[in-house]
């Protein structure tokens, strides 16, 4: 870890998120977004930026600005609801910070069975400059196709069934790091360990991406693959590809939400709030929260990369296995424990691995 992390690594204590925002309808069917993160003061950034409109005939909802790309269920969750502190390796390594310029269409199906995202998406983070400028246009276009295939309505929604697929084809400028995948070991290290480097002379690439969710009661199943292609000015294909699995379980009963009309994680709200006064008798009452378990195995490999001649990169291969602890003290407050094994290798030949674990924890309120 210290060949990656630095010489001695450090403690870390901090703000994960810190976000503001303000959101809601104007006159006629107009809505609008705007929120920001103060997590580091010096360098305040943009997230969800937005205006558009809804109830529109056949696009539903179109939105224009800064909002999620469409692929990575696990970035379309929202971090207030998702199960493990970081996002897998493959999920943040392909979307990094997931939000970018477009032009998007969202809609559902009456019965909400169905529900799918599409649009055209300037490819380059822009959430800390606040524009682009560049000849080369960096565009791709993305989608998402979604179905809840079983939904137990009877139980309000206790057991369900998810699939879906979603990819995209970038055009993207050589020179940028729109052809870099990179990310942390799962946890919030100071550098990213699985850091493939600037790939110069490429330019197009294919995602291809499939995820599923299983829901009955207490216990939910979760996993998704993913798959790049990238293409070179030599017309050399560089394959790289990763998934994760894991499965989580409520001792006190709870189970996660689903949100059909978009394909989500949704709000947990635990059955008894965690709480503890004194009562009027000089007791003590008391409430339990919600309790969950979870497990994460992740993997992602780049090792294709190093086919190019004279490309190096920090590292190649990643895998890891996560154990997690939630208390939910009550609908909007919680605290996370995760505890993390796992490698790194850095030349893909299986030598040269960088073993470590990972304790943290989370303390997070959101209204």
């Amino acid at each position: 870890v210290e060949t990656l992390e630095g010489d001695n690594p450090q403690n870390k204590l901090g703000f994960r998120r810190v976000r503001f925002g303000v959101s809601g309808n104007l006159s006629g069917n107009m809505r609008y977004k705007i929120g920001m993160d103060w997590a580091n003061p010096h360098e305040s950034a943009f997230k969800d930026v937005y205006l558009g409109w809804k109830d529109l005939p056949l696009l539903q909802t179109l939105l224009v600005g800064n909002q999620k790309r469409p692929y990575g269920l696990d970035h379309l969750n929202s971090s207030r609801f998702n199960v493990f502190l970081e996002r897998p390796f493959i999920i943040e390594a392909y979307n990094q910070d997931a939000r970018r310029w477009g032009l998007v269409s969202y809609g559902v199906s009456e019965d909400q069975a169905w529900n799918w995202r599409y649009g055209l998406y300037n490819s380059r983070d822009i959430s800390g400059s606040g524009n682009y400028v560049n000849d080369h246009g960096s565009l791709e276009f993305a989608g998402r196709l979604a179905s809840t295939f079983w939904y137990d309505e009877a139980s309000g929604g206790r057991g369900y069934g998810h699939f879906a697929v979603a990819g995209t084809h970038a055009e993207v400028d050589e020179d940028s790091t729109e052809t870099r995948f990179r990310t942390r070991p799962e946890a919030r290290s100071n550098n990213r360990w699985l850091n493939t480097g600037t790939i110069a002379d490429a330019t197009t690439y294919d995602m291809l991406a499939l995820e599923g969710v299983l829901n009955f009661g207490p216990v939910q199943m979760v996993g998704e693959i993913q798959n790049s292609w990238m293409t070179l000015n030599s017309g050399q294909l560089v394959h790289t590809h990763g998934a994760y699995a894991y499965v989580s379980y409520f001792l006190t009963g709870e189970h996660m939400p689903w949100k059909r009309s978009g394909g989500t994680l949704d709000r947990i709200k635990p059955h008894e709030e965690f709480f503890m006064v004194r009562t009027a008798d000089g007791k003590t009452a008391r409430g339990i929260g919600a309790w969950q378990l979870a497990a994460r195995w992740s993997m992602a490999d780049f090792s294709d990369v190093l086919t190019i001649s004279g490309h190096s990169a920090v590292g190649v291969i990643a895998n890891s296995f996560t154990l997690g602890v939630n208390w939910y003290w009550t609908a909007n407050a919680r605290v996370q424990f995760n505890y993390i094994i796992g490698d790194i290798d850095r030349d893909g030949t299986g030598a040269n691995v960088a073993n470590y674990e990972i304790i943290g924890s989370r303390f997070m309120v959101d209204f």
